[in-house]
């Protein structure tokens, strides 16, 4: 049995009446203040608390460095067809890393993010990320290229309904992934985790913000305390780094939503910015960063515990569209390109095109960088040319960043801080709106309005929020005890 972190007991004893008793959040925050305070000092590149990798990777001391992701095309993952996958990803990485030394590339960040089969059997997952690894150290010792490999196991427990969150063969799965990872080569360990998403999924498809509110702030933040004290300890163990988590399969499964107008674009980006204190615990239980590339919520993770973040906007077009191409650009360490699939273009393969075109975004940042004046111009450039078009994008202005993190910073437990960042978003929304500084599509203003109301209405007790969530039908889509909640 390979070991296990304590987990975190968030009490919550129930009665006949459903009596909540304490806060979820099993210990008080500890960033009560921002990381960067000025707007003067938030802008790409540089970071309070840069990151170096065992591989001798520096991230946020001063340069962007590309962060290349890359996946399969469709193909069934079996044992017989591991061989040829072997032979895809080997590939790949060549292609790559010879690009990234043809263009000069200072150094740079590579993540293998594992498919769910490859977490269910995570054999698979580690003999390719010791392939990547070998390739990273053939190209080190050969051509002097430095490069660290994050890897980011699949969260598989989603895979049944409702999840086992905290036992079960996913989860095993998921543990030996983590605890064997240094072993087989990776330098950083990150996770896309999905703790309240099955009563996420509901909330945004109903665009209820008070359930949206207890997926992220409540459940999510739970499962993210007990998740992050076992990778911690697994990176502990093993001599490596806990990168971060993302909200991915919340806030970003909104943004899809709200493009395919399923959902109104006001309503995704009050869910972007209600992502951030869930997301902020992973480095309150010791994550270092860089945060993930589709945590569009790093630049609130920036600002307040000061770690380095990785972002992706235009360059990610391969794996999804948006409307924060390039203000998503304006804050980041790492600029990535999401994922792209291993199929072939007019010029090469396309990993090895995606790190080209993130190795020459990343020469025009570094290149504005070396004055201060320059790098705040691109960066406000950046954001201007996005931010009055979609709410998504005004949310991550970084004057508004910064105002939304203060108040979340006031707060100590993940609800709160959740029902802070719900309520500063909405008022930005409807300031930006009142001033004619931010578009939004007439049929959605009424929305503003309405979110206005539901943010106002969320309880100022966390207890309260409890017994009132515990007695709705959302019960029946999670297990209590899989979230602590006994």
């Amino acid at each position: 049995m390979l070991p296990r972190a304590k987990p975190p007991r968030c009490r919550l004893p129930f009665t006949d009446e459903v009596r909540m008793e304490i806060a979820v959040q099993g210990s008080e925050s500890k960033f009560r203040q921002l990381a960067i305070s000025s707007l003067d000092d938030f802008v790409f590149g540089v970071a309070p608390r840069p990151v170096t990798s065992r591989r001798g990777v520096v991230i946020g001391n001063g340069v962007v460095l590309p962060e290349i992701n890359f996946t399969l095309p469709p193909i069934d993952i079996s044992q017989e067809t591991m061989p040829g996958i072997l032979v895809q990803y080997t590939e790949m990485i060549d292609g790559i890393l010879k690009r990234a030394v043809e263009l000069d590339v200072p150094a740079l960040m590579v993540e293998f993010e594992a498919l769910p089969e490859m977490t269910v059997q995570p054999a698979w997952g580690l003999e390719i990320t010791r392939v990547l690894a070998e390739k990273l150290a053939e190209y080190r010792d050969k051509r002097g290229l430095k490069a660290s490999l994050r890897l980011t196991p699949n969260d598989t427990r989603e895979m049944q309904r409702p999840p086992l969150m905290r036992r079960g063969k996913y989860w095993d799965g998921m543990v030996e992934f983590f605890h064997k990872a240094g072993e087989a080569g990776a330098d950083f360990i990150s996770i896309e985790s999905t703790g309240g998403k099955e009563v996420s999924d509901e909330a945004l498809l109903g665009a209820d913000l008070r359930a949206a509110v207890f997926a992220l702030g409540v459940l999510g933040a739970c499962d993210m305390e007990f998740l992050w004290d076992e990778i911690v300890s697994a990176c502990r163990n093993s001599g490596i780094l806990p990168g971060a988590d993302t909200a991915c399969g919340f806030a970003n499964t909104a943004m899809v939503l709200a493009d395919q107008r399923l959902i109104p674009a006001v309503f995704a980006a009050v869910v972007r910015v209600a992502a951030a204190p869930r997301s902020l615990v992973a480095f309150e239980r010791g994550a270092v960063g860089p945060s993930k590339d589709c945590a569009y919520e790093g630049p609130y993770m920036k600002a307040i515990a000061g770690v380095p973040i990785s972002m992706e906007g235009r360059s990610a077009a391969c794996a999804h569209l948006s409307f924060v191409g390039n203000i998503a650009q304006a804050l980041c360490d790492c600029w990535s390109n999401e994922s792209v699939q291993n199929v072939r273009l007019l010029s090469t393969y396309a990993p090895t095109v995606s790190l080209e075109q993130l190795a020459y975004d990343c020469r025009l940042m570094n290149a504005a960088a070396r004055s201060a004046a320059d790098a705040r111009r691109l960066r406000d450039w950046l954001v201007e040319s996005d931010a009055a078009g979609d709410p998504q994008a005004w949310v991550l202005r970084p004057d508004v960043v910064l105002r939304i993190s203060r108040e979340i910073v006031k707060e100590n437990s993940s609800y709160l801080r959740t029902r802070r960042a719900v309520q500063a978003a909405v008022n930005e929304l409807k300031q930006a709106h009142d001033s004619g500084e931010l578009r939004v599509a007439p049929r959605e203003i009424p929305w503003l309005e309405k979110l206005a109301r539901e943010a106002a209405a969320l309880p100022d007790r966390e207890k309260e929020f409890l017994e009132e969530m515990m007695q709705t039908p959302l019960t029946k889509k999670f297990l209590p005890d899989q979230y602590g909640l006994v």
